[in-house]
């Protein structure tokens, strides 16, 4: 009930003229003015309605007002309706006091006065409507507890019934309800885990990470989601997924958090087994193929050996059953003698990768003049390039002057010397020589290129030498590229038959110049586009200053002047023999490299 809605006021008087006197008086108060000329009709209106006050004349026949006043107590509905005393006669102080003990709250004498008489009967009306919004309100405060209670109790039955642990905190984090399954995957009971007694049984490795992330997000006021392990007290240690959020009042401010946590050990035991079943199926299939590759090799390495084993007995039976001519005897010696080298070579390369595998391999390091090396590998290999009418070239850019200038604390002679195994350097090279003329096809080209690295100028500490081998070859296709320095590895079988090899060469090759501390890469654009290997060696410091310490001054000037030399295959270079301890080997002895392409 609104403050403007009219409320009953009963006027009860047996004279009608007093009842029209007093309605008089009252209309301008907007209310609903009920008349009664009779105790017993003014009991009837209160049956069915409510009064803010009444206004009951004392003198009325059969029923006076007392009479009526007291039954009118008598009822709970009206038993504290106001009631005010009208009375035209003297009265004395018994009689008044009586109309008080009755629940009487005033007593009037007529004449009555208006003004008197109306805000005595507003103030009742006031007073009704006041409490009438009181009684509203109780009536919409127990609603909405009841409603909320009701909410609360089913929350409190879900949350029992939840097989995910549920929980809810206040401002602080502090835990002040815990469900049955939260309390049964902490392995804590109700009076444990409130507070913070929830985040002593947090993962010791785990328990600084979520704590740091769980106080972060209460001050930010943000959600949380996270996964961490939990120990029980009794030991079992849980995989849990933790998901939080804040709480809000109708006034958007936070008043506490509701979270809710899940075990998800199984789920996570389940991923760690599928993990591992990954990894064996990998290490499996690894295996098979490793496995497959050693067959193939087996395959390879049988046909290989007996190739020039069935050269050499073949013609060890004819020299020894039937007598030739010088000139015959001369052929047959010279194929038995390139056999039995090719054969050596193929023992050797198997005996390497073995050194390599066990960590035995060892190199003797003394200074080595790499140009000196270049060009007499280049030289030694002119035969088998004029053989295939190929054309090899060789250049050998100028060693930069400038390069002494940059590193003022170290001296570098004016070659392209390095520190390494001469012999397997020789190896390294003639290695990937041969590769270049076996995969390029007759009227192609393979080129040897050596020079200082321009980009180890900018970032290494040290400068590095550059030998590039190139030709116009078969290529390499783009899948089996990443493989081509792989032990075992054959771009396909048709390679394999139609140039031979056992496929370790480039392995061998790799290997032997990281032990130099150097590095090898090769580029193709795809099949029968040629290839390209870049070999970069640290190159060395004179002898006559070696640093104690290799941290050196970078170059970041670059070499200018740099007129490219051509070195033709069939001249005898005048090349320093100073480092070199000995001479290099006929082409037919570094000719044992792998098939690189199909």
């Amino acid at each position: 009930m609104s403050s403007k809605s009219k409320v009953n006021v009963l006027l009860v008087d047996d004279h009608p003229e007093n009842l029209l006197a007093l309605e008089g008086i009252l209309e301008g108060l907007g209310q609903n003015l009920v008349r009664a000329t009779s105790g017993a009709q003014a009991l009837k209106c209160l049956l069915n309605q409510d009064f803010a006050v009444i206004l009951l004349d004392v003198q009325m026949p059969d029923m006076d007002g007392f009479e009526t006043a007291t039954l009118i107590r008598q009822r709970e509905r009206s038993l504290y309706t106001p009631i005010i005393f009208l009375t035209a006669f003297s009265t004395s102080d018994s009689m008044v006091e009586r109309g008080y003990s009755l629940g009487a709250v005033d007593y009037l004498f007529k004449p009555l006065q208006p003004e008197i008489l109306k805000s005595k009967v507003m103030a009742f009306i006031d007073l009704y409507l006041k409490s009438a919004l009181i009684e509203r309100q109780a009536q919409e405060l127990a609603a909405v507890n009841a409603e909320l209670r009701k909410s609360e109790e089913k929350f409190r039955s879900l949350s029992a019934c939840s097989p995910i642990g549920i929980f809810l905190t206040d401002l602080n984090g502090n835990c002040t309800y815990s469900n049955p399954s939260h309390q049964r995957i902490f392995g804590l009971g109700e009076a444990s885990i409130l507070g913070q007694g929830w985040a002593e049984v947090i993962h010791p490795e785990d328990r600084e990470r979520v704590i740091n992330n769980w106080y972060k997000i209460l001050k930010l006021g943000e959600e949380y989601n996270g996964e961490y392990r939990i120990v029980t007290p009794d030991g079992i240690e849980r995989w849990i997924s933790a998901h939080s959020s804040p709480m809000r009042s109708e006034h958007n401010n936070i008043i506490g958090h509701v979270a809710t946590i899940e075990d998800i050990t199984a789920r996570k035991q389940a991923e760690a087994e599928h993990i591992e079943l990954i990894r064996a199926q990998a290490a499996r299939q690894e295996a098979e193929a490793a496995n497959r590759l050693k067959d193939e090799f087996l395959a390879v390495l049988s046909h290989e050996l007996r190739t020039p084993l069935n050269s050499i007995l073949g013609w060890a039976k004819l020299l020894k059953r039937q007598k030739f001519d010088e000139k015959n005897i001369a052929r047959g010696l010279e194929i038995v003698e390139r056999n039995a080298l090719l054969q050596t070579q193929l023992i050797n390369d198997i005996l390497d990768v073995s050194r390599i595998m066990r960590g035995k391999l060892r190199l003797n390091m003394t200074p080595v003049n790499l140009e000196s090396l270049v060009l007499q590998t280049v030289n030694a290999a002119g035969v088998e390039a004029e053989a295939k009418k190929l054309k090899l070239e060789c250049t050998i850019e100028p060693f930069p002057e400038i390069l002494t200038e940059i590193h003022s604390d170290i001296s570098y002679s004016s070659s392209y010397i390095v520190t390494g195994d001469i012999n397997r350097l020789q190896q390294i090279i003639g290695n990937l020589l041969s590769n270049a003329l076996k995969f390029t096809p007759a009227h192609g080209s393979v080129k040897v290129k050596l020079s200082l690295d321009q980009n180890s100028q900018e970032g290494d500490s040290i400068p590095k030498v550059k030998i590039e081998v190139s030709d116009t070859g078969i290529g390499i296709a783009a899948d089996f590229l990443p493989h081509v320095f792989d032990r075992f590895r054959q771009a396909d079988g048709s390679t394999t038959r139609s140039h031979s090899g056992l496929g370790l060469g480039l392995a061998i090759v790799r290997h032997l110049i990281e032990m130099h501390g150097g590095s090898v890469s090769a580029v193709s654009s795809g099949l029968n586009q040629g290839s390209t290997f870049t070999v970069k060696l640290p190159l060395r410091a004179s002898s006559n200053h070696i640093p104690s310490s290799m941290s050196q001054q970078t170059i970041s000037q670059s070499i200018v002047s740099q007129q490219v030399i051509s070195a033709p295959i069939d001249k005898q270079n005048d090349v320093d023999q100073v480092y070199l301890n000995q001479d290099i080997q006929s082409v037919n002895l570094i000719n044992f490299d792998l098939k690189v392409t199909n």
